[in-house]
């Protein structure tokens, strides 16, 4: 009889399944936890998930797959590669000094870590970008040329006895060295990408060896670059590296794995790397399957990612099962292990939490914990012939018919609308100068100051939406309480001098989540919490039917904040692709069609906020570039659906009403034509953390429209002072027109705190009163808009 085919996890939610993870983290950053109780509570919930894939009946669990903060910050410190502001480390990169990489050091300093890193006061953080084409966020490494790395850390280790001494032989994952030294940036003179991977090899030989010892018989190589369309160069590079870091006498067995692509041209060599086994993700990259079991070497290990570890739907077993029992006649069950497609990580941990969602619906998913049962029980299926098996196959089929043909997911009114749709709607009614001329209305001085939409959530607005939520507060109280914070908001905003206010948006949760709960097609978890960046949790909601609008959503409250003041107030929405890209939506339709519907029902809240008196209304799409297709070859017809999609939500406003987008930590360059095609009267983008390095993809293309780049770091808790503000608008206005230019933070300031924001606005208006009197003493701006 064949054996059963080995079955593994690529990694699981750290977060907890309630954020336990971000509630300590966030109490040991604000002293209420010490060093040893965080470390703790990190310990016990690397316990509950390796004993928790254990008993799902997982038998290689991943360990090293925890972060406090995130994984790539761990591996460059692991490699020793702290940058030289935070001082030179001279031993083990602690854990306060990864922090401080990650958010910056506060103006009043902070204390050495171990590694005798010696912080400069008020030092800014490392960038941070998109993990490919998800909603989680790296910390991006810095790679200065002729740096000298070495083993800054022994955290897989350490984590790899820790699971020993529960009696569990885990497998360590590590980053592999070559999608390190590709995602890395390098400052000042450049350092070629095969350099700075060949010098990483010392430190993954030591690693593997020091692992080797401690009785790992697996490591978890992740090369996610390998799923890009890469130069010959870089190609040839993954050989070279990996023919240099095996030690075959002294090292683990190495499971290469891939993830969230089609390996396309890079399937052949890669399967000729000198490691044991390769993972392969057969959801996003089932067109690779037939060629990998062809061209397989005979002693090779395949890993069949054919569980789907970046949604939450339930899984197609028989679809999985027939991928699984080919390869294991054409390779032989031994040669093949069953997995999830990617780590669990993009997804919520545990359906069982959810009690609130209707029953029939709840059939329909699948989180984590879910995930291992779905991929434990593909395992069994492959060679065992049992009752038991065969009715949890058949129970997947029926709930699989029943959902194909549940009517909540298909509007026929929704699909006659987007039917409908004109070209003519995609256009606004003039182009760019003359809305421009036109908005001059406005009266905006050069350099208008604004922000990008929120301000702090206090605790006590979380609590009164918690207890109004639950039946214990009358409406009409929670709306009370949400009104005076918008007038407090409205009137800091007027005393400090901005130019263009907001309401503040204390009454939305999450600026998806409070848009899905107004649409027709979204459902909603209570717990389905998953890790977005550091403590930063998000709640995507289920998007699993056809879109559409019930009644306008944001125009009361907009209306109710002009009503305030004599100065403009932004109204603030979420964009099409950004309500998709953030939510788990339905894989029963295309995407663009989805993006249609839900354009459709925002072009609906425009033409509302528009009538409610509303002169400017921004339209964020911080998601755009997140969902850009790894593969070139299917980039072109994704920007052009999504682009669309954002032109058709905002193509119906007027000529004199002034449209905002907001872009937030990405690489534009790549996009830069789809961006200029969205023609938004005004695009904010995130650009501190660069110090305005993406204004030169910018200035190359001559971008027509305003722009506002985010002169201060929201995600970090230090404040810049008004002389390091106006040095980056004095390095913008190199590249940009003075009547070009907004000034703004990188980002909503919902997770910030009250006290941060007030000294970090009043520098940024203060910095912008100091270069506007500059650049009109110099004679190089037009007059003030509007005049």
């Amino acid at each position: 009889m064949n054996r059963t085919p080995i079955t593994h996890t690529l990694g699981y939610p750290r977060v907890g399944e309630r954020r336990e993870l971000k509630r300590a983290t966030e109490a040991y950053w604000h002293g209420k936890l010490s060093r040893a109780e965080l470390e703790e509570a990190g310990r016990l919930l690397r316990r509950q998930n390796w004993l928790t894939q254990q008993e799902a009946g997982i038998d290689l669990i991943p360990s090293n797959d925890f972060s406090f903060y995130d994984q790539m910050l761990d591996l460059t410190c692991l490699v020793g590669n702290v940058p030289p502001r935070f001082g030179p480390p001279t031993g083990q990169v602690d854990l306060d000094t990864r922090f401080a990489i990650a958010r910056g050091v506060r103006p009043e300093g902070g204390a050495a870590g171990a590694c005798g890193c010696q912080p400069a006061l008020a030092t800014h953080a490392s960038e941070m970008t998109k993990w490919f084409d998800t909603n989680y966020h790296y910390i991006v490494p810095e790679l200065e040329s002729g740096m000298e790395f070495h083993l800054g850390s022994r955290k897989p280790v350490e984590e790899f006895l820790e699971a020993r001494a529960l009696g569990l032989t885990t497998r360590p994952v590590l980053l592999g060295p070559v999608s390190l030294a590709l995602l890395g940036k390098t400052h000042g003179t450049r350092w070629d990408r095969a350099t700075i991977a060949q010098a990483l090899v010392g430190v993954y030989r030591q690693l593997l060896i020091e692992l080797a010892a401690a009785g790992a018989d697996w490591v978890q190589m992740d090369e996610p670059c390998l799923g890009l369309d890469l130069p010959e160069e870089h190609r040839n590079l993954f050989g070279r590296i990996y023919e240099m870091l095996i030690l075959p006498a002294r090292s683990p067995k190495i499971l290469l794995t891939t993830y969230f692509s089609d390996l396309g041209e890079n399937l052949e060599f890669t399967l000729r790397l000198p490691v044991a086994g390769v993972h392969l993700d057969l959801v996003r990259g089932p067109g690779q399957f037939a060629q990998a079991l062809a061209l397989a070497p005979d002693n090779l290990l395949l890993s069949l990612g054919v569980v789907d570890g970046r949604n939450i739907w339930r899984s197609d077993l028989d679809r999985a099962l027939e991928m699984i029992r080919m390869a294991a006649g054409r390779l032989g069950s031994e040669r093949i292990q069953v997995a999830p497609s990617c780590s669990l990580l993009h997804i919520p941990v545990d359906l069982e939490a959810e009690h609130q969602l209707d029953p029939g619906f709840r059939t329909w998913l699948a989180f984590a914990r879910q995930k291992l049962d779905e991929t434990a029980l593909l395992a069994r299926a492959a060679t065992e012939d049992s009752l038991e098996v065969e009715e949890r196959l058949a129970e997947n089929r029926a709930i699989l018919g029943r959902r194909h043909r549940d009517r909540r997911a298909c509007d026929p009114a929704v699909r006659g609308r987007t039917a409908a749709v004109r070209p003519e709607m995609f256009e606004r009614c003039s182009p760019f100068p003359v809305r421009r001329e036109k908005q001059t209305v406005l009266r905006l001085p050069i350099l208008p100051t604004t922000t990008i939409g929120s301000f702090p959530q206090t605790a006590e607005v979380r609590r009164a939406r918690a207890v109004c939520r639950s039946g214990k507060m009358a409406r009409t109280e929670y709306e009370a309480l949400l009104r005076a914070e918008v007038e407090r908001t409205i009137r800091f905003q007027e005393e400090i001098g901005l130019d263009v206010l907001v309401h503040g948006e204390f009454e939305r949760n999450d600026m998806v989540e409070y848009f899905g709960e107004q649409l027709r097609g979204f459902a909603f978890t209570g717990n389905g919490w998953v890790q977005s960046y550091g403590s930063r949790c998000v709640k995507p909601p289920l998007l699993f039917g056809d879109v559409s609008r019930t009644s306008p959503m944001t125009t009361a409250w907009a209306h109710y904040a002009q009503s305030l003041t004599e100065l403009p107030v932004k109204g603030m929405l979420t964009g099409p692709v950004t309500l998709l890209e953030w939510s788990f939506v339905r894989d029963d339709l295309p995407k663009s069609e989805v993006a249609v519907q839900l354009a459709l029902a925002l072009r609906d809240e425009v033409a509302d906020l528009e009538g409610a008196g509303m002169r400017i209304i921004q339209v964020d799409e911080p998601a755009l570039r997140e969902g850009l297709p790894l593969r070139r070859a299917e980039q072109a017809g994704y920007l052009r659906w999504s682009v669309d999609a954002f032109r058709l939500a905002t193509s119906g406003a007027n000529d004199e009403t002034q449209i905002h987008t907001h872009m937030c930590y990405s690489e534009f360059a790549d996009i830069l034509d789809a961006v200029v095609r969205m023609d938004a009267d005004v695009l904010s983008v995130e650009a501190a953390r660069s110090q305005m390095e993406l204004l030169d993809t910018f200035n190359q293309k001559q971008y027509p429209n305003d722009i506002g780049p985010g002169i201060y770091d929201i995600h970090s808790p230090r404040v810049p002072d008004a002389e390091e503000i106006a040095a980056l608008l004095r390095k913008a206005l190199t590249v940009l027109r003075p009547e070009q230019l907004w000034v703004n933070p990188d980002c909503g300031l919902k997770t910030r705190g009250w006290d941060e924001v007030r000294a970090a606005l009043r520098n940024m208006v203060a910095a912008t009163r100091r270069v506007r009197e500059q650049v009109r003493v110099a004679g190089n701006a037009k007059p003030p808009r509007g005049h």
